[in-house]
């Protein structure tokens, strides 16, 4: 055990951050809210036959550490994508910001680091051999 099986995505504004991911990453959405005694909405990230986990988005329960040029204090979870430089153009057109930009590693893919509309930091990475 110790497998990676769910995730969670802590925010100030839950609708804010259910569009922000909706938009730029085609999540949809479930509440569970119920279940968890606190808005929480179940966040199903793609198909169940591809690899890849669910998570949610929780309602923060208290200040955010998250101030600009402070180290990670959490996961810093990355989301693989087709096209790096056009999810980049997402992000920013729904209010993401380059919190480390877009660099190669060599022979393997495209990473870079974003800041979400609720200050959570995020990957994304896109596989290219010819990367360098």
């Amino acid at each position: 055990m110790g497998r990676l099986v769910h995730f969670e995505i802590h925010v100030d504004d839950m609708e804010r951050a259910k569009k922000f991911y909706g938009e730029v990453f085609g999540w949809t959405f479930e509440d569970w809210s119920n279940y968890a005694g606190m808005p929480y909405l179940g966040a199903v990230t793609g198909d169940a036959n591809e690899p890849g986990i669910n998570g949610a988005l929780m309602q923060r329960q208290g200040a955010s550490s998250s101030e600009p040029g402070q180290a990670l204090n959490g996961y810093a979870c990355t989301m693989g994508v087709e096209d790096y430089d056009s999810t980049e153009s997402k992000i920013l057109n729904h209010g993401g910001k380059v919190a480390l930009p877009k660099y190669a590693l060599p022979g393997m893919a495209w990473q870079g680091y974003y800041m979400d509309t609720e200050g959570n930091i995020f990957g994304i990475h896109q596989p290219d051999e010819n990367a360098k």
